[in-house]
């Protein structure tokens, strides 16, 4: 029932593949009740009405009230947390509607936090006026828990100061989406930006400093490239490589392949430090610990799990994990902020935004460029 025994009442706003992953997460979540959603699209709010019919939630919820717009859902007065699962570009108008909506929501918002800088900014601001609204991006890879180990041995200087951290997401490509908006730049930020976020977030936690500077090089070389939509090709990038520096002389590395269903692992992650190294593979959950003492023969390998995680779904239980911590900063009144904030999540659209601007024009970009406000 979380902290004071209180059950938390969620609105899901946009309830496609995600938003129905958020609802099933909140089913198995002891203290949460999923009492409302909203999508203006009637197959997502069929197929959310039809997983609800087959959830047995740990918190018997009254029948689920279905809106069409999010406004009418704010207006019930119905919850205590919105979940923003919505399509990309429509994350930042949800949010300043949230924020200036008179009731008070606590609001998860999927990543990435907006698809450009200027919007990020508005929504940053927005937040600075409701200090009793509870904000946090859904960048839930941190939790992960074969990663959030990782985190735990860098934080534990079990490799010491980190000099470089590589990141490897070798996968399948973008799944279908409702009207198909995750085809398109204009949409999504980006793949650099819709994607990636999640791996800038974690490179800048683990080499523990602020990125100054990008170079990368991509292309959109075999996916979606037979596809049309009203006459136009989508125009995501399927791969890349992203260098990103840090003021602390850390340097990070992302080897992005959305063509490589081929994998063991779609993510590769490793932290090299100046006395040792420490790897994560996802979905093996498998990390391995080295020192430079030690070894190739030291080197130490174990699989982790966690066992509070009540549901695995799509991200190997780290939205079960992020929605647990969040309902506890929620329950905690002000006294505990989201895990993952704004700032967070602007930082990785920040990184994404330069990549993207890197690769279209051959050369490094720097994050003071990008983060200018007069720019």
């Amino acid at each position: 029932m979380g902290s004071e025994g209180r059950v938390l009442k969620y609105g899901i706003i946009g309830v496609g593949m995600m938003g129905r992953e958020h609802l099933y997460n909140l089913a198995a979540l002891p203290g949460a009740m999923v009492v409302a959603v909203a999508d203006p699209h009637p197959g997502s709010r069929e197929a959310a009405l039809a997983a609800t019919a087959g959830l047995q939630s740990v918190t018997a919820p009254p029948p689920l009230k279905v809106f069409e717009d999010h406004g009418a859902l704010l207006d019930s007065g119905m919850c205590d947390i919105v979940v923003i699962a919505t399509p990309n570009m429509t994350h930042a108008q949800i949010l300043l509607d949230v924020l200036a909506h008179p009731k008070a929501h606590h609001v998860l918002v999927e990543k990435p936090l907006c698809t450009t800088i200027e919007d990020c900014y508005k929504v940053l601001e927005a937040a600075k006026a409701r200090p009793d609204v509870l904000v946090q991006v859904g960048l839930e890879y941190r939790y992960i828990p074969a990663v959030a180990e990782l985190l735990t041995q860098v934080r534990q200087n079990a490799v010491g100061r980190v000099r470089m951290v590589a990141i490897r997401e070798h996968r399948f490509p973008f799944l279908v989406k409702v009207d198909n908006w995750n085809r398109f730049n204009k949409n999504t930020g980006g793949t650099l930006v819709e994607k990636c976020c999640h791996f800038f977030d974690l490179m800048t936690l683990i080499a523990n400093s602020n990125p100054v500077r990008v170079m990368a090089s991509g292309a959109q070389n075999v996916n979606h490239l037979d596809e049309r939509y009203n006459g136009k090709v989508p125009d995501i990038l399927d791969n890349a490589y992203v260098t990103v520096e840090y003021e602390n002389g850390s340097r990070g590395i992302l080897d992005l392949c959305m063509f490589a269903e081929g994998s063991r692992n779609e993510q590769e992650i490793c932290a090299v430090g100046d006395s040792g190294k420490v790897e994560a593979f996802v979905p093996d959950s498998i990390v391995r610990v080295g020192s430079r003492t030690s070894g190739r023969d030291g080197v130490q390998s174990f699989e982790v799990h966690d066992k509070r995680v009540r549901y695995e779904g799509l991200h190997h239980g780290s939205s079960y994990l992020e929605h647990m911590e969040f309902a506890l900063a929620v329950h905690s009144h002000g006294k505990q902020p989201p895990a993952v904030g704004l700032e967070a999540g602007l930082m990785s659209v920040a990184v994404g935004v330069a990549a993207h601007k890197s690769i279209e024009s051959g050369r490094f970009v720097t994050l003071e460029e990008i983060l200018d406000r007069r720019a």
